[in-house]
Order: structure tokens, then C-alpha cells, then sequence
């Protein structure tokens, strides 16, 4: 198969996560006989130092010509001062929004030989932890109209709007049910139907479109309930619906109960490609340049790749078994450290999965 992929290295530690990922497509393309065509372009604040905008044009023309995107991570201190219209993380909402990935999925999940990494209780952690959130990424509070900052009777006030069409929300639910019927067969849609007017609309479009997929089980929680329990008891969830502020914070909540942002990858996608691809992980710069970084994340969303946009499921599954083989090992970057394991850096942990496949 020929590949098209498009790779935003971003900012932080962004680039040094990415030399790993392309270490591990150029392994399994040479495994499996695959062809591999990577471009590479700027996004974030790396796009902002040399092109004066968090996603310049040309970005966009490269990348609507990929099969799929990989991106690193944007922002980071050095940019914090500048208007926020132009800030790095605009080019990762503007990437979105061009794209129209709509459908943001996020997994949670435990691997057993990291479960001492978990900021859960031992009994709850042995319960498993297995699950995905699956976010609508290009409407809602996000992007909503109008928004904006004005002074009323000479005081400051800014707003706003969450808004949501049936249409968004249908595609969104679609998205979190057939990916359901590859797992447990379990969605729970997470809202505010008690308070929000949009919520109540959400869930009524999401029980209207459960009605084409009688063999998965819906169900509902407000998303106060949702976060309590995700701690509580996050063995009961397989697929969790929301919105995009919800998803947001739920996704975030999911993953850091796992114990390590660094382990976790993401898709974001639409009707067609490119999806694009990155760990939930930030930029990091405080360890920037000092192989520190955990490119297990990046190399599982290189994973996610090959099986969403590729179809290639044996390529994902040699992927997340490398993972998981390198682990098993005891080698750990100083995220997941712990007592007994063998420290590695990020370079070495790319080169150890690697070896692995």
C-alpha cells in the first residue's frame, strides 16, 4: 500500500516524538511491504516563528493531499504573550475545523504493567480500565456564534454561545455507536438535559439515532455524575458520548487516571481523509531538547493510524504489541518510572519498540 502522511512535528517536544514515530511507520512499512510517502510542515508556534501565523496556507494545501496527518504538540510559554487570535493552539483548532474532523476518539487505557502508575485505589484499578471517549471536536461553547468581549455600562463582559444542529449531532453519535459495536456494545451519552437547552436536544438526537443500532446499550449521565464516576468505577464505561466542552475535560479526567498522559494517543476525525493523529500530551517545553519525552503515546497514535485511516490492523496490533513487549521488559521513560524498572530516554525507547517489531 502507498501512504500519504503528512507530519507536523509542532512545538516542545514535539519534534523528538516525532523522529520515533517515523522510526516505527519507516519498521513496519518495511515489514509489511508498505510504501511511505511523509511530508513535513508547520503548525503552532514553530509556524508562528517563521511564518507569523499558527497555520499558514501552505500547511493546509500539503496536508489536503495526505491520507492521514500526524501531529506532535503545540504551544508553550514563549508564545503566551501574544493576542490570543494567533496564539499556537489556533492552529490546531483552525486544523480541525478545515478538515472537519468532527469526531475526536480518545482512549483510556490501562496497560496491567503499568497499573502501579494508576492515581486509583488497587481495587478499583484491578477492575480494568478500558474505554473511549469520543468527543465532537468542530462545534459547541468552542466555536459557537456570537462570541467576543465588550464593555456594558463601562464594565467588561465576555460571552460565549454553545450551540449545536441535530445534524452535528447525529454524525458525532453514529461515530461513538459503531465504534461501540467493535468493543463492548456499550455507549453512555454524557450531558446537562437537567439545565442546558442543548443538552436536552443532544439527547434527544442521540436516543433518536440509538434506535438504528438496537444491538448496543445507550445510556445517559450528567456530566457532573460522568466525572464522579470515571473515579469511582471506570470499569463500567466502554464508549462515552459528549459534547465538545464536556469532552474536553472528560477525556482529559479519563486519561489521567490511567496514570500517565504520555501513554495515551488520539484520533480526530471526519467523513473522509485526512484524520489526524496525535498524542493527548502537551508540548512539554520544560523538557524539550533533553530526551526525556515519552514517545509511547506518539508511537500509539501511529498505531491508530495504520487501523483507521489504512485498515491495516495487523500493522496496529504489531504496534501495540512492540508496546506492549517493551514494557513487559521493564523499560520505563521518567513519566512511568517506577521501583525496579530500567529507565530509558526518549530516543532509546523509540529504538527498544523497534527491536520489538
Amino acid at each position: 500500500m502507498h501512504m500519504k502522511i503528512c507530519v507536523l512535528p509542532g512545538d516542545g517536544i514535539g519534534k523528538e516524538i516525532m523522529i520515533q514515530a517515523e522510526k516505527v511507520m519507516a519498521r513496519i512499512a518495511d515489514l509489511f511491504g508498505h510504501d511511505l510517502e511523509i511530508d513535513h510542515a508547520l503548525i503552532g508556534g514553530a509556524a508562528i516563528d517563521e511564518k507569523g501565523v499558527p497555520l499558514p496556507d501552505e500547511t493546509i494545501e500539503l496536508c489536503s493531499g495526505k491520507d492521514a496527518i500526524l501531529l506532535g504538540a503545540v504551544g508553550g510559554p514563549k508564545w503566551d504573550e501574544l493576542d490570543k487570535a494567533i496564539r499556537p493552539e489556533k492552529g490546531l483548532l483552525g486544523i480541525r475545523k478545515a478538515f472537519d474532523l468532527f469526531a475526536n476518539l480518545r482512549p483510556a487505557l490501562l496497560f496491567p504493567e503499568l497499573k502501579d502508575a494508576s492515581l486509583l485505589r488497587p481495587d478499583i484499578v484491578d477492575k480494568g480500565i478500558d474505554l473511549l471517549v469520543v468527543r465532537e471536536l468542530t462545534s459547541g461553547i468552542y466555536f459557537g456564534e456570537p462570541r467576543g468581549e465588550e464593555i456594558r455600562n463601562g464594565r467588561k463582559f465576555a460571552f460565549n454561545t454553545m450551540i449545536y444542529s441535530e445534524d452535528e449531532i447525529e454524525r458525532v453519535a453514529r461515530v461513538a455507536f459503531e465504534a461501540a459495536r467493535k468493543r463492548r456494545s456499550k455507549v453512555c451519552s454524557v450531558d446537562k438535559a437537567n439545565v442546558l437547552d442543548v443538552s436536552q436536544l443532544w439527547r434527544e438526537i442521540v436516543i433518536e439515532t440509538a434506535r438504528e443500532y438496537p444491538d448496543v446499550e445507550l445510556s445517559h449521565l450528567y456530566v457532573d455524575n460522568a466525572a464522579m464516576q470515571l473515579v469511582r468505577d471506570p470499569s463500567q464505561f466502554d464508549v462515552i458520548l459528549t459534547s465538545n466542552l464536556f469532552g474536553d475535560i472528560l477525556s482529559d479526567e479519563a486519561a489521567v487516571i490511567t496514570g500517565s498522559l504520555g501513554m495515551l494517543p488520539s484520533a480526530s476525525m471526519g467523513l473522509k481523509n485526512p484524520a489526524l493523529y496525535e498524542p493527548i500530551h502537551g508540548s512539554a517545553p520544560d523538557i524539550a531538547g533533553q530526551d526525556l519525552a515519552n514517545p509511547l503515546a506518539t508511537i500509539l497514535s501511529v498505531a491508530m493510524m495504520f487501523k483507521h485511516s489504512f485498515a491495516l490492523d495487523k500493522e496496529a496490533m504489531a504496534i501495540e504489541g512492540a508496546v506492549k513487549d517493551v514494557l513487559e521488559k521493564g523499560f520505563r521513560t521518567g513519566d512511568i518510572m517506577s521501583s525496579g524498572m530500567k529507565q530509558v530516554g526518549c530516543d532509546e525507547m523509540g529504538n527498544l519498540v523497534v527491536q520489538a517489531l
